[in-house]
């Protein structure tokens, strides 16, 4: 699996039918590649997770934001800026 590019800022998971199963499709393999083994938790939990790259130092949010369907709906992960990120989760370091 590969790191966060400088150039991107918003990666969007998606639920897909396979053999009558739903699964997860790469981007969500993807996304928890990278909250497992790479980004680092910074704040929050649960729906809404804050982390950091430790490669150029941008925020990333975990969010579900299909919520509405079962289990949360596939992950999301978004930069926010500094600013966004402490608006939403308090002082960072």
């Amino acid at each position: 699996m590969m790191n966060l590019k400088p150039d991107e800022t918003d990666l969007r998971g998606e639920w897909i039918v396979v053999d009558g199963k739903v699964i997860g499709n790469e981007i969500c393999d993807r996304i928890a590649f990278l909250i497992k083994h790479y980004l680092k938790k910074v704040a929050g939990g649960g729906w809404e997770t804050l982390y950091v790259d430790p490669n150029d130092g941008r925020y990333w949010e975990l969010t579900y934001p299909e919520s509405e369907m079962h289990g949360g709906g596939p992950p999301s992960l978004a930069v926010l800026s500094k600013e966004q990120a402490e608006a939403k989760y308090g002082k960072l370091p």
